[in-house]
């Protein structure tokens, strides 16, 4: 057989689903070995959206997602969603065509060094040189991708490579390696510091949810009554209604979990990665002892000193570490968990419009199902998703914010209705990273998948105006105009729902979500809210 056939049996091995990615002439013999495999190839319009697909892919399910390209250009065109699925923690490996072997030594059309080039975005790069050495390549790749902490595997394939005719080989057998048993000492060490605690607090990381350990979570802070806190990335893994859940931490401003670290003697960070949310903006207190759980050993940094670490499987270390601690009688934070809950409700009601952020995601939150997916695009939105809504289970709320990619929402909804159709998707996006990818919308349209857009219609880039305005108190160079969302929502072929007033938000979203296609909702945002939350927060009392 070719060895493009072979490298489609190995991926087939690997349990590959979709292939998200643009042929090209340096992948002509592997898209012919893909008519005879089950894998199933998903043309996109541009292969940032295709890299996009992968990263979501690998978040949703915990396996690699796929995405393919040709050499030069459209191996580039991967690179922002390649890095944004590297540091946000999902697995994906991406393929690459490249140009004949005979001419890679020189200066050549469309040939870059491209296994140089993805490198810094990924945990392994390779260059498939010989037939002989693709079930390796292609095992170790995924391998790779899928251990902690989870991120890109690059293969460059050279397409005379891909011609070449192999014999006698076959994938290899999968062996992927489990979490060590967290060591006894370390648990007994940390279990003594938990009890001997006043005001322990839990930051949980998104290595929570990689893990499977969102329900070990759960029964460790009930049983203990130790509240909890999450990253932007781990909403979810403990129900936000759930009476020992503080919602997010993540803001840089002072926030109402600001007041829960500074009373906190004892942080237990669970699945953490310092990625998200440096340890500076909330170990500020020496005499605060850290512990780290985790499946990896803590990254050094002068804020992250530790009085004991706990490597090895999450939900074995947690239930170990509840098994030893005698339980609590009361929460210590539960008037600091009302007040978040309060907030939450404040602008229930309101009429106002352009309406508020605060509003927005209540409206859309009463129209979800619990299980339901929602996407968030990068921008001055991410921060109120992240901030205010309340997700209920794990993975029901995708947020960036390791690179942190605009134009991750739309790609994003056709993978996560690729992943779940019986649920509901939406994205939230801004109008500037909206039309970064929303050439998507034809995929998903030929696709036949059916998900919400909401764009929060500003004008601006919305979250640097806010940033501006803190530091300087003007602001420069964000303004832009927008297309007739509705008119161009309808000349793909999909629903364009106007949103005029806050007593037709949802009304709208509930039809949008019933309609059955691709609908991409225009809804008019007050950031004016922005700085009035910044005002908000500086002169907060802290509840605790």
């Amino acid at each position: 057989m070719r060895a493009a056939e072979l490298f489609v049996r190995c991926l087939e091995n690997e349990g590959v689903e979709y292939i998200f990615g643009i042929p090209g002439e340096e992948n002509l013999d592997l898209m012919d070995a893909l008519i005879d495999s089950p894998i199933r190839f998903i043309t996109v319009r541009h292969e940032q959206g295709a890299a996009f697909m992968a990263d979501v892919y690998g978040r949703l399910t915990g396996r690699p997602g796929v995405c393919l390209a040709t050499l030069g250009p459209g191996a580039t065109n991967l690179i922002t969603g390649v890095a944004d699925a590297n540091m946000d923690r999902a697995p994906l490996v991406a393929i690459a065509g490249q140009g004949s072997t005979h001419r890679m030594h020189k200066e050549s059309h469309q040939i870059l060094d491209l296994v140089n080039l993805f490198e810094p975005i990924s945990k392994y790069a390779v260059s498939v040189r010989e037939p002989e050495i693709i079930p390796e390549i292609v095992r170790k790749a995924f391998k790779v991708a899928k251990a902690e902490r989870p991120g890109c595997s690059f293969i460059e394939f050279p397409e005379n490579i891909a011609a070449e005719t192999v014999e006698d080989l076959a994938p290899l057998r999968i062996d992927d390696p489990r979490q060590p048993w967290p060591p006894e000492d370390k648990l007994e060490h940390a279990a003594a510091l938990i009890a001997g605690a006043a005001y322990p607090l839990v930051l949980a990381g998104n290595g929570v949810i990689r893990a499977g350990a969102a329900e070990a979570l759960r029964a460790f802070a009930e049983k203990l009554r130790i509240p909890v806190t999450m990253t932007f990335m781990a909403k979810g893994a403990i129900p936000r209604a759930h009476p020992m859940s503080l919602g997010t931490a993540g803001l840089s401003a002072n926030d109402f979990i600001a007041c829960g670290f500074g009373r906190a003697d004892v942080v237990v960070c669970v699945g953490y990665d310092l990625v998200e949310y440096h340890p500076e903006r909330w170990h500020r207190d020496p005499a605060q002892a850290v512990i780290h759980v985790g499946q990896l050993p803590a990254e050094v940094d002068a804020h992250y000193g530790l009085e004991v670490g706990v490597v090895g499987d999450l939900g074995t270390a947690l239930r170990g570490l509840a098994h030893r601690i005698p339980p609590r009688q009361t929460n210590w934070a539960a008037s600091l968990s009302e007040a978040i809950i309060q907030e939450n409700r404040e602008y229930a009601e309101d009429t106002a419009f352009p309406i508020k952020p605060q509003k927005i995601l209540w409206d859309l939150r009463q129209a979800l199902d619990a299980d339901d997916i929602l996407i968030s695009d990068v921008g001055a939105h991410k921060m109120w998703v992240a901030r205010m809504w309340q997700a209920q289970a794990p993975n029901t709320c995708i947020i960036s914010n390791g690179f942190a990619a605009m134009g991750i929402g739309v790609p994003g909804a056709v993978a996560a209705k690729l992943v779940a159709p019986q649920r509901r998707v939406v994205t939230i996006t801004g109008d500037a990273g909206f039309m970064m990818n929303s050439q998507e919308i034809e995929t998903a349209l030929r696709l036949g998948l059916a998900f919400v857009i909401l764009i929060w219609n500003d004008g601006q880039y919305g979250l640097i105006k806010w940033h501006q305005d803190r530091r300087f108190g003007r602001d420069t160079a964000i303004a832009f105009n927008n297309p007739d969302f509705v008119a161009y929502a309808e000349s793909f072929g999909a629903r364009g729902f106007r949103v005029e007033s806050a007593e037709q938000l949802r009304p709208v979203l509930e039809e949008a979500l019933d309609c059955g296609t691709v609908a991409v909702v225009d809804c008019r945002v007050d950031y004016t809210q922005n700085m009035k939350l910044t005002e908000r927060l500086s002169a907060l009392v802290c509840p605790v």
